[in-house]
């Protein structure tokens, strides 16, 4: 590997550090009686909302059309996320250092896989929280499903859902072009 790929995925691997001080997804919930609108931060460990009361309210909101209440302690991917991006981390580093090409390949590939396999599990989640409804719930509309977008803005009920990548997610995008430059730059100079 070149001086330039090896810098260029070293710089990567430590730009990726920011998913851990920024969130990654942000959904926003604007309603009559939330005119200010309730917002959810999700973070690589955690779940949070825009101010100490946003995810009480919207747990709350949640209740009434059944939806299961929001737990993070609960959501498992919250526990695994931290563990793959500081894999990730480590190695590209490593592989910044021992400079195979085979290595940083692989890398880039396994990156975008796991990017991959994020936004449909954010889907999938997404979609069982929207679907899954207790059949008990004080406010039941037959056929109505609650499932927020993936990106972008639906109405659901009175309520416009909003859904968004947050600082996190373009840090991760960012270190993934640089991981993409440095392998690109090495299969040009394999062929060339």
């Amino acid at each position: 590997m070149s001086v330039v790929s090896r810098g260029l995925l070293a710089l990567a691997s430590l730009v990726l550090i920011g998913v851990f001080f920024f969130p990654l997804w942000e959904i926003k919930l604007i309603a009559p009686q939330y005119p200010e609108g309730l917002k959810m931060f999700i973070w690589v460990n955690n779940i949070t909302g825009g101010t100490p009361h946003d995810l009480y309210n919207i747990n709350l909101l949640n209740h009434y059309i059944g939806m299961k209440p929001i737990k993070p302690e609960e959501i498992v991917e919250l526990k695994i996320m931290p563990f793959i991006f500081g894999f990730l981390i480590l190695f590209g580093l490593l592989t910044a250092i021992l400079g195979n090409r085979k290595l940083l390949i692989t890398w880039v590939v396994l990156f975008i896989i796991l990017g991959i396999a994020g936004l449909v599990d954010f889907y999938l989640w997404e979609y069982d929280y929207g679907h899954n409804l207790d059949p008990k719930a004080p406010l039941k509309i037959p056929g109505m499903a609650y499932q927020p977008p993936l990106i972008g803005c639906k109405m659901l009920l009175n309520m416009q859902a909003c859904s968004f990548p947050a600082m996190g997610t373009y840090i991760a995008a960012a270190s993934m072009v640089l991981g993409i430059l440095s392998a690109g730059i090495e299969i040009l100079k394999k062929r060339g």
